[in-house]
């Protein structure tokens, strides 16, 4: 399965993969999850590859409808090799078995999945938001559209490279890059940058101050802020980040604990001590 230059029907169906790949969770769904999107997208691969061979086209569409779910970026690299796996398929069906294509999609996902959490979740979405509300924190709009252009645009260039890297190279050379621990590695890593900036952020982005005072007699005052700064400079700010992370693993919805915020905000600023 070694390509090195594409056709123009193959870079159309890349193309239609690729777009269409998009509403993933558009039509997502508890049984398939985003098998439907799948299906979609390879539709028109099938019809080309299969042509009039009817019973071929219909044993592929009913694979391809089957449960898939990964990260929707690293999903490029799965569509590109059933593209390729499918072609395969339709010139030599005893060579590629059906449950071969089902069984390397499904030993994909997994693996995909993590490695794309970790870098565009924990690293990528950071670094971007990072950029965006360094901006929007002085009121310039120009930082959502930043977030937006620079997460959105690796999220797209990402998966169309890994897209026609699926097609081009097969599979004999994605399981070697896996066994060898380089993925891992580059997940390891993705991993170990995204807490950086999130240790960044948070030191940078969160502001909590108790200008709360207390009389100790003889005119003198013990300021609370200070107790806090000579334990840990930015104390408060961990004691946040750490109490937002315990109701987050408590399957709290982030909409609540948004509201669990400003309601300690309002009633600690009512109260003197915010």
């Amino acid at each position: 399965m070694e390509k090195k230059e594409l056709t123009p029907i193959e870079k159309k169906n890349l193309r239609h993969m690729f777009w269409t790949s998009g509403q993933m969770w558009g039509d997502f769904t508890m049984v398939k999850m985003e098998g439907n999107t799948y299906a979609y997208a390879m539709l028109p691969i099938i019809n080309e590859v299969y042509g009039d061979n009817k019973e071929l086209v219909t044993e592929a569409f009913v694979r391809n409808t089957e449960f898939f779910n990964t990260h929707a970026s690293a999903a490029g690299l799965i569509f590109g090799l059933s593209y390729a796996l499918e072609r395969e398929r339709a010139q030599d069906p005893e060579k590629v078995p059906g449950e071969m294509i089902t069984n390397i999609k499904t030993s994909l996902m997994g693996p995909l999945a993590a490695i794309g959490d970790s870098i565009f979740f924990n690293c990528i979405r950071v670094i971007s938001a990072g950029v965006g509300i360094s901006l929007a924190a002085q009121g310039n709009p120009l930082g959502v559209f930043l977030f937006v252009g620079i997460y959105g645009g690796i999220f797209l260039a990402v998966k169309w490279y890994l897209m026609v890297l699926g097609y081009t190279v097969g599979t004999a050379t994605i399981t070697k890059a896996f066994k060898s621990g380089i993925i891992k590695s580059i997940s390891d890593a993705a991993c170990a940058m995204g807490l950086v900036m999130v240790g960044s952020l948070v030191s940078s982005m969160v502001s909590i101050t108790v200008p709360l005072k207390i009389p100790m007699g003889s005119g003198t005052e013990m300021v609370v802020q200070d107790i806090f700064d000579g334990i840990i400079p930015g104390f408060l700010k961990l004691v946040l980040l750490f109490g937002i992370l315990a109701l987050i693993r408590k399957k709290w919805k982030p909409i609540w604990i948004i509201f669990l915020i400003l309601a300690i905000g309002v009633v600690g600023s009512l109260l003197g001590v915010f």
